[in-house]
């Protein structure tokens, strides 16, 4: 998947009240993040998805859009963004995957049971998966970590012949890979 094309999908969502459509085209010279999850009113999503929602506006501060998918409908999400305090505090897009196909077109289907994987990808402005993490249903994702995988994508992105070391944190030092450097790290 890294460095691959997001591959065209036309989905329903939920956020702020309205039902929105969205496709490829809506990424189109963003940054994005698709944080796909198994199934709404479970238990380790909600953790996940409000997490995700407390680091939503510093996402959006570095011009990064956030959806969430899973296969439940649009009209799922709505009722649990109404019921649930946890859910109820997403400004983020929720995405209604019903089909299937926006999960399968990430890899993540668990198809014997209709259900997404806990997965997120980092999408650059190209339309191409630049990283992803994918964990077991009992694993919860780190928000924080996700922004800091963030930030150091669009780093390199801007930094042409710089890399960013293991726990690089923005401001950090970077590496300039060259022939002096083999060996000396």
């Amino acid at each position: 998947m890294i460095n691959s094309a997001v591959k065209p999908f036309a989905v329903k969502g939920y956020r702020q009240g309205q039902f929105v459509d969205v496709s490829e085209a809506d990424i189109s010279g963003k940054w994005a993040v698709f944080f796909f999850y198994p199934a709404d009113f479970t238990f380790v999503c909600p953790t996940e998805l409000g997490d995700l929602a407390d680091h939503y506006a510093e996402l959006q501060s570095r011009g990064v859009e956030v959806y969430s998918v899973s296969t439940d409908t649009h009209f799922t999400h709505k009722a649990w963004h109404e019921s649930s305090e946890t859910i109820g505090k997403i400004d983020y897009t929720m995405l209604g995957d019903p089909t299937g196909t926006l999960t399968r077109n990430f890899g993540v289907m668990r198809e014997a049971e209709g259900l997404a994987e806990r997965a997120s990808f980092i999408i650059d402005p190209q339309g191409i998966v630049q990283a992803m993490e994918i964990t077991a249903e009992g694993i919860g994702r780190d928000a924080a970590e996700l922004l800091r995988r963030v930030k150091a994508a669009q780093y390199v992105a801007s930094n042409p012949g710089e890399v960013c070391p293991a726990k690089w944190k923005e401001g950090e030092a970077t590496l300039a890979p060259s022939f002096d450097l083999v060996g000396k790290i």
